[in-house]
C-alpha cells in the first residue's frame, strides 16, 4: 500500500507545484469574481464618486501574478495569465449559453433581471479580458526588467514598478471598453443618455479614481508581498527563480 501511494502522482508533486496550483486557482477565484460583480458601482469616501466593486477581487490578481512572477519566471506568469484567460472565456461562454436559454415560470429571476445582471457580466468579461490580457504581459515584462536591474533586490520596486504601468493600461481599457458597450447597448442608462462629451469626462474621472486606489493598494499590499515571500521562502523551502540575465549590446 505504501508503494502504491508513493507512486501515486499526488504523492509526486513537490512543494512548489502544489503552491503553483493554488495560487493559480486563487488567482482565478478573484478573477472571475471581479468580472461577475464588477458592474455594479459603489460609492467611494469623501463624496469622490464610484469606483467599480470588482476593486476589491482584482488586487489580489495583480499581487499573486507578481509572486508567480518571481518564483516561476516569466514562462510561470504567462502560463498563470492563459489559464485566467482561458477560465475566463469558459465562464463568459456559460454566461451566454444561460442568458440565451429560456425561462420557466418557476424562475428565481426573471428573464430580464437575469439578464442585465449576467448579460451585463458577460460584456464585463469581454471588456476585462480585453485589459487583462494587455495589463498582464505588460506587468509580467516591466516586472521581470526590474527585477534584472536591480539583480533580485528590492521586491517592492519590482511589484510596485510593474503595477504603475500595467494599471494604467488596464484600467482605462475596461472602462472605456465596458462603459461605451453599456451606454450604446441599453438605451435607457444613464451614460446613454449622457452627451458624448459628458459620457466621457464620467468614464475618465472613473478612470482616475480607480487608478489612484489600485496605486494605494499596491503599495499598502507591500508588507503583504514581503510576507507572503518570506513563508515561500523560509516555511515552504521554496527559492525564488534567478533573475534573468541583461542583454548588453555588443561592443
Amino acid at each position: 500500500m505504501a508503494d502504491e501511494e508513493a507512486l501515486a502522482p499526488f504523492s509526486r508533486m513537490t512543494a512548489s507545484e502544489k503552491l503553483y496550483v493554488c495560487l493559480v486557482a486563487v488567482f482565478v477565484s478573484c478573477l472571475l469574481l471581479g468580472d461577475i460583480i464588477g458592474g455594479k458601482t459603489i460609492p467611494t469616501p469623501f463624496h469622490l464618486g464610484p469606483i467599480s466593486v470588482g476593486i476589491i477581487p482584482f488586487p489580489v490578481t495583480f499581487l499573486l501574478t507578481d509572486v508567480v512572477n518571481d518564483f516561476y519566471g516569466r514562462r510561470g506568469a504567462r502560463f498563470l495569465t492563459f489559464v485566467g484567460f482561458g477560465c475566463a472565456m469558459l465562464a463568459w461562454a456559460v454566461l451566454q449559453l444561460a442568458t440565451h436559454l429560456p425561462t420557466d415560470a418557476s424562475t428565481y429571476f426573471t428573464q430580464g433581471e437575469f439578464a442585465k445582471i449576467f448579460g451585463g457580466s458577460a460584456q464585463l468579461f469581454v471588456a476585462s479580458m480585453i485589459a487583462y490580457m494587455i495589463g498582464q504581459l505588460l506587468d509580467i515584462q516591466v516586472f521581470q526588467f526590474w527585477k534584472a536591474l536591480t539583480q533580485s533586490k528590492h521586491l517592492w520596486l519590482r511589484a510596485t514598478g510593474s503595477t504603475l504601468l500595467s494599471q494604467i493600461v488596464d484600467t482605462v481599457t475596461i472602462n472605456v471598453v465596458f462603459w461605451t458597450w453599456t451606454a450604446a447597448a441599453d438605451s435607457g442608462s444613464f451614460l446613454a443618455l449622457m452627451s458624448a462629451g459628458e459620457r466621457y469626462e464620467w468614464i475618465f474621472r472613473k478612470i482616475g479614481r480607480e487608478y489612484f486606489i489600485k496605486l494605494l493598494v499596491a503599495v499598502l499590499l507591500t508588507p503583504v508581498v514581503y510576507a507572503l515571500h518570506a513563508f515561500i521562502v523560509r516555511v515552504l523551502r521554496i527559492a525564488p527563480e534567478k533573475h534573468e540575465a541583461r542583454r548588453t549590446a555588443k561592443a
